[in-house]
């Protein structure tokens, strides 16, 4: 039998656009031999709605985005368990319309912890990271104090709340200016894709980009700009993930912003980057420990900075990297010997395994 897999997109988030390119580039590589495939598409204003099921790749390309007429909203409950009773392991959710969700979801209320809590009431097996590790995964100053616990190597930075900006912007601005030095990049805490990211060379610029920021979030980080190669690395699995081989980032812009990821392609990549055995190394051992210590699961893209004497600084970690036709993720796999749909069907396993290991530890409470 096919396993029924619902795959979840679209979100209020500002990544909304960037899940609809992820979904797109996914149901045109899944195995739709294999898998029983179910769009679940989340409206910009928040409401569920439920296609039928998939026959191909061909037809996916028109019912990615629900249009009017061609869907109702649903409630969650429809298309999702409508009871939690425990199962056995092994067995088929009989009580499931979906056996397992694959969240293609970017930022907050996706990749942030709150839909995987969803999730994880409605006893549904679901691809990639847990709560605790999409959570810290989102926040950059949740995420860089955790990797300062495990003693990673990171470029200075300077984090604060909008009250404080509000009530203290000269305070900030001189303690910026005297921890920091220039070319300053001024981020929203909890928001990827490289939206609302400014580059700052002086205070004027400055107090813009923290303005452009604040749209987005209510938490910005500051970090002081670097003269380094960007380096990324993919990881996957569980309790013993791997690394793929490392890919370099050659922007042909200031910095590698939104436009460049997604929409002008005017962004070279070096797949695989050209790095001593040495420094491979030494990447492969940052990316595990920052999984690690997130306790991830699933998927981990990995980002660096390399200084000319090969010093490691890790960047950030993306808990949920796009799969668009032009991401890192999946090309650093494709690089190291596993094809796209290869990488979707092993995540979609990896997402079973950790079900099923809960399960286990359930049911051995249960005969406590």
């Amino acid at each position: 039998m096919k396993i029924k897999l619902g795959l979840l997109y679209g979100g209020k988030s500002a990544e909304h656009e960037v899940s609809l390119l992820t979904a797109r580039a996914v149901t045109q590589a899944i195995n739709f031999d294999k898998y029983e495939v179910y769009p679940i598409f989340i409206t910009k204003t928040g409401e569920w709605r439920k296609g039928d099921a998939l026959i191909g790749p061909a037809e996916s390309v028109q019912m990615l985005q629900f249009g009017e007429g061609k869907s109702k909203p649903n409630n969650i409950t429809s298309f999702l368990p409508v009871e939690t009773s425990k199962t056995e392991v092994g067995q088929s959710k009989t009580n499931a319309s979906l056996d397992v969700i694959f969240p293609l979801l970017h930022g907050p209320n996706g990749e942030d912890g709150t839909v995987q809590g969803l999730l994880e009431v409605l006893n549904l097996p679901y691809v990639g990271n847990g709560v605790l590790a999409s959570a810290a995964g989102m926040d950059k100053v949740v995420m860089k104090q955790l990797f300062a616990q495990a003693g990673l190597k990171q470029v200075p930075y300077v984090h604060f709340i909008r009250n404080e900006w509000k009530n203290n912007q000269a305070d900030l601005i001189a303690k910026m200016e005297d921890k920091l030095q220039w070319p300053l990049f001024v981020k929203p805490a909890n928001l990827g894709s490289s939206v609302g990211i400014s580059k700052a060379s002086n205070r004027e610029e400055l107090i813009k980009a923290v303005e452009i920021a604040f749209k987005y979030d209510r938490k910005i980080i500051v970090e002081q700009g670097i003269v380094a190669r960007e380096l990324e690395m993919s990881v996957l699995g569980n309790d013993v993930p791997r690394c793929s081989v490392a890919g370099e980032v050659l922007p042909t812009k200031d910095f590698y912003d939104y436009e460049a990821k997604y929409e002008d392609g005017t962004t070279n990549y070096a797949i695989p980057a050209v790095v001593s055995n040495e420094l491979l190394k030494k990447m492969e051992d940052a990316a595990i420990r920052a999984f690690k210590v997130l306790d991830c699961s699933g998927l981990v893209r990995a980002d660096f900075f390399v200084t000319e004497n090969e010093d490691v600084i890790i960047n950030e970690v993306n808990t949920m990297p796009g799969f668009t036709p032009i991401s890192m993720y999946p090309k650093l796999w494709m690089e190291s010997g596993l094809s796209y749909s290869g990488l979707i069907e092993e995540l979609i396993d990896l997402a079973i395994e950790r079900y099923e290991e809960k399960q286990q530890l359930e049911h051995s409470k249960d005969g406590v």
